[in-house]
């Protein structure tokens, strides 16, 4: 006899549920509010130990029930099975935003690169032209090898495979441009 009253009151607790979904049939959900809400807020006590939190968690865990009620599905699984679900979803999302920090807009991580001065911005300019220069006087062979090793970052010896050289040659004409560069750049060694 027992198993049969508590397999009505989820049909009746489903029927109550689909009312609300379908006519938003107010004494419905206050039925469900009344059977629901105690346990609900026992159980967001239980989790947060926090008596605000937990109603405030209880509320939200109700207004969500009022407005999904049209997407419960008495198939796959019972009532109290599905509002518990959302009380517990619920509760997780509070835990997660409560652990996310705060958005610093102080942080130096977000704050952009102060714009060089005009001065320096000229400077690097000139300088840039003055090595691009400097880079189509060298030969292709040399010039070649600095491209792939300081733009495209391949290592010397990955160099001497691509290129079938030996990899004291690939050092030697690296070194060798190095030379070449900072002579036409009137750097000094």
């Amino acid at each position: 006899m027992k198993q049969n009253s508590k397999s009505a009151a989820k049909d009746d607790l489903a029927r109550l549920i689909a009312r609300v979904g379908s006519s938003r049939d107010m004494e419905a959900f206050e039925r469900i509010f009344r059977a629901y809400a105690p346990q609900v807020r026992a159980f967001m006590l239980q989790r947060v130990r926090d008596p605000q939190l937990s109603e405030e968690l209880m509320q939200e865990t109700m207004v969500t029930v009022w407005r999904k009620a049209a997407q419960f599905d008495p198939s796959r699984g019972t009532p109290s099975a599905w509002i518990f679900t959302i009380a517990r979803n619920l509760r997780i999302d509070n835990y997660r935003r409560s652990r996310r920090p705060d958005f610093d807009p102080n942080d130096p991580a977000f704050v952009p690169e102060p714009e060089p001065a005009a001065d320096h911005a000229l400077e690097t300019r000139d300088e840039e032209t003055r090595l691009h220069a400097a880079m189509t006087g060298l030969p292709s062979e040399q010039r070649d090898l600095l491209k792939l090793a300081f733009f495209e970052d391949v290592s010397h010896s990955e160099i001497a495979d691509r290129l079938g050289l030996p990899l004291g040659t690939v050092k030697s004409r690296i070194r060798l441009a190095f030379s070449k560069l900072r002579a036409a750049l009137g750097d000094r060694p």
